[in-house]
């Protein structure tokens, strides 16, 4: 990994920072924040205050404007701050120019993430994903980061010091991008060559947004010890299992958390991992129904499995986290029959938007779990007569 790779050191104290740009509502903004408060969580900062600025272009050298940034500047003195997270992406002259002014460490949204990935890579293909995305990264902003090195001026004579440095670091990133992309395809093609050993199996993943409880899931499905979180991008790396039921047996994947404004050479380097997605028979998408945004998350899942040429894949939606949606939305004055009804108009909305391929569970209460055990079992008998339709067995 890249030196310094965790930008972040467990209790810094934090203030985050969005923009209402145009097409954007405040409380649209404040979604997003309440997100990267818990990215900042997840890697051990503690988020103290958020400041929201109305824009209708952000600031070409501080994205925000001079009265906002001096109020941070205030706070953050006042308050012990030494560290700012922006929620959207900013240019190496801008980081540069912001901690000129606020004279303490400022990262954005996509070094967050890079920073969590690269807590959380355990292996050498992750490992190695991360890394490249980390020198994607970088290399745009080197001339912004070094601006300080710079002479000042132009023309003849202005080349000096800084900028020789700018271009051996350039040259450095590039030679590094290029071993870490062969180094990758050579993972990639012992991945691709242990999945196609997987003979004729029927493959299902589990899909959905960070945090919704997959690895739970494949825990239960699987009876396997997959490590699982109440934090962003608990699991990196793709594990899978045989699971039989009822002696038909399938391989259940389950993947990398998808998330909004996932950086763009993230989603890059870590195809190779999501080709488990991109070859699956079947997709399991599962969604925290508890979340107030859950339909937004939703949403998001399908666009990126759309990207990833997925999106037309048989799919189950598992709708979890049942039993926390029922404390959030009953109190104890509704009666049974009230109850009753609003559980029934929300698996009727759901069963017809989505064609029937529905299922309500609790994964931590273990509720439900006989209904979706036999919806998965259904699709997968369904598809290995369709593959092979003169196969009596499967095991």
């Amino acid at each position: 990994m890249i030196e310094n790779k965790n930008i972040i050191q467990d209790n810094e104290r934090a203030v985050i920072v969005g923009v209402v740009q145009k097409n954007q509502t405040e409380r649209q903004v404040n979604d997003y924040l309440d997100e990267l408060a818990f990215l900042a969580e997840t890697a051990g900062a503690e988020t103290k205050k958020r400041f929201i600025q109305k824009l209708q272009h952000p600031d070409s050298r501080t994205f925000i404007g001079k009265g906002k940034l001096e109020e941070i500047r205030q706070y953050a003195v006042n308050n012990n701050i030494n560290l700012v997270i922006f929620d959207d992406e900013l240019s190496g002259a801008q980081i540069n120019n912001i901690q000129k002014e606020l004279k303490i460490k400022v990262i954005d949204r996509s070094d967050l993430i890079l920073d969590i990935f690269a807590r959380r890579a355990k292996t050498a293909q992750a490992r190695t994903q991360v890394e490249l995305a980390q020198y994607q990264y970088i290399l745009p902003r080197l001339r912004g980061m070094w601006s300080h090195l710079e002479r000042q001026g132009g023309g003849i004579g202005s080349r000096g010091p800084g900028e020789t440095e700018i271009e051996t670091d350039r040259r450095i990133v590039r030679d590094k991008i290029t071993l870490l992309r062969k180094k990758l395809a050579e993972i990639e093609k012992q991945a691709y060559t242990q999945r196609k050993d997987r003979g004729e199996f029927i493959r299902v993943a589990l899909v959905g947004y960070t945090n919704v409880g997959k690895s739970t899931i494949m825990n239960l499905l699987s009876k396997r010890e997959v490590f699982a979180e109440n934090k962003l991008f608990a699991t990196l790396d793709t594990t899978t299992s045989k699971v039989v039921f009822e002696n038909t047996p399938f391989l259940l994947s389950d993947t990398v958390g998808f998330i909004r404004k996932l950086p763009h050479h993230l989603i890059e380097s870590f195809k190779s991992t999501l080709d488990e997605v991109r070859e699956a028979d079947i997709l399991l998408h599962v969604v925290d129904i508890s979340h107030p945004n859950y339909e937004d998350q939703l949403a998001v899942v399908n666009k990126t499995l759309q990207e990833l040429d997925a999106a037309d894949k048989p799919t189950i939606t598992i709708f979890n986290k049942m039993d926390l949606y029922e404390a959030q939305t009953f109190d104890e004055w509704l009666s049974d029959e009230t109850k009753e009804e609003i559980l029934r108009d929300l698996y009727e909305r759901w069963q017809h938007e989505l064609q029937g391929n529905v299922v309500f569970v609790s994964a931590t209460e273990r509720r439900n779990l006989d209904g979706l055990r036999s919806t998965i079992l259904n699709k997968v008998k369904e598809l290995y007569q369709i593959r092979y339709p003169y196969k009596t067995t499967f095991y």
